[in-house]
């Protein structure tokens, strides 16, 4: 029985010139009466008739066809496609290239709304980028004009005006620093210089470093008993430094008074090592934490700024451990507190 839903051009052409080969049989007999004529002309009908249909088809139908298809590779075709045209296309069913066409156009639509929701986060990113360098410029105009405009007479007021330009300019020149380097990241230009060092030591030189902020706030940062045995990985030092200040410094700056930070680290599946950094702060709503490694995304954009947060900070240390090959993830509950972890490759793994 003939598949119409797969039919083919070749199967078209001979059904088609079968029935008017037959209507023509019966005409031919109607008018001679000889069969064997009848015969001979139907026979000669099919053959010629099938032929005028089956050119036809690929001569005007699948012409059509090629272009489309030319059309959505957007390509000059090569031998091999033009063979592929010639030869195997004309095999196809409609079907089989409403099938390609269709699938063409998920692909496109799926492109589409990748580009869309590329510009709205380009938008988005430029928009906060003028946002958070339009304020730390304005309050150091602001500063410098009224000092300009006599204030500066007041050595009082002199000295308190020039601190807070002053920390005004550390948090722009902090700024430029973090978009250069994330820029750097995003584009590949910084390579990976791996070594071999114990995780553990790394992250005690982390905690030595930040002890003035953590004491300032009485929080005390240790890594969690039982984990304290050192584990080698191998990974860029230098970066996986920078994330671990960033992480605890995060910690420092929205954790409790008297609170406490935890380091983790635990062997996974023998390949990896996971990294764990622990506070008992303010914790983060569930509705955010999908958002939190986006670039300038704050959960709390007042008390952020006046932490002295650029809000690149997470999103700096995504880029590094993904550039690594690893995974960076979040777990967090509002009041009790946040854990942030990375996974690290091991030596020889």
């Amino acid at each position: 029985m003939l598949d119409t839903k797969n039919i083919s051009p070749q199967q078209l052409s001979f059904f088609t010139a079968l029935v008017l080969s037959v209507i023509f049989l019966a005409g031919t007999w109607y008018n001679t009466g000889n069969w064997l004529v009848s015969l001979i002309s139907f026979v000669v009908f099919l053959a010629i008739s099938y032929w005028i249909i089956l050119f036809t088809l690929q001569r005007f139908i699948y012409r059509k066809i090629k272009l489309i298809y030319k059309f959505i590779y957007q390509t000059k075709a090569s031998k091999r496609e033009e063979t592929y045209y010639k030869y195997i296309l004309p095999q196809k069913s409609i079907d089989e290239v409403k099938e390609d066409v269709e699938k063409w156009a998920e692909q496109r639509q799926v492109e589409i709304e990748l580009l869309r929701a590329n510009e709205a986060y380009r938008k988005e990113f430029l928009m906060n980028l003028a946002h958070e360098l339009k304020t730390p410029i304005f309050a150091i105009q602001g500063y410098i004009t009224t000092l300009l405009d006599g204030a500066s007479d007041d050595e009082e007021i002199r000295d308190k005006f020039l601190t807070k330009a002053d920390r005004n300019v550390t948090r722009l020149v902090n700024l430029v620093k973090d978009v250069d380097e994330i820029s750097r990241l995003e584009s590949g230009e910084q390579p990976l210089y791996k070594e071999v060092f114990v995780i553990q030591e790394l992250i005690r030189e982390v905690f030595d470093s930040l002890y003035l902020k953590a004491t300032e706030k009485g929080i005390r940062c240790s890594i969690k008993k039982g984990t304290e045995q050192g584990v080698s990985v191998f990974a860029d030092k230098e970066k996986v430094r920078q994330v671990i200040i960033n992480l605890v410094e995060n910690a420092i700056k929205y954790g409790n008074e008297n609170g406490t930070i935890v380091a983790s680290i635990y062997l996974t599946d023998g390949k990896r090592v996971l990294v764990e950094i622990s506070d008992d702060g303010m914790g983060i709503s569930e509705a955010y934490l999908d958002r939190v490694f986006e670039r300038f995304f704050r959960t709390d954009a007042a008390r952020s700024r006046k932490a002295g947060g650029s809000g690149l900070g997470l999103a700096i240390c995504k880029h590094i451990i993904e550039a690594h090959g690893q995974t960076i993830h979040v777990r967090s509950k509002l009041h009790v507190g946040t854990t942030v972890g990375f996974t690290l490759e091991r030596p020889g793994k």
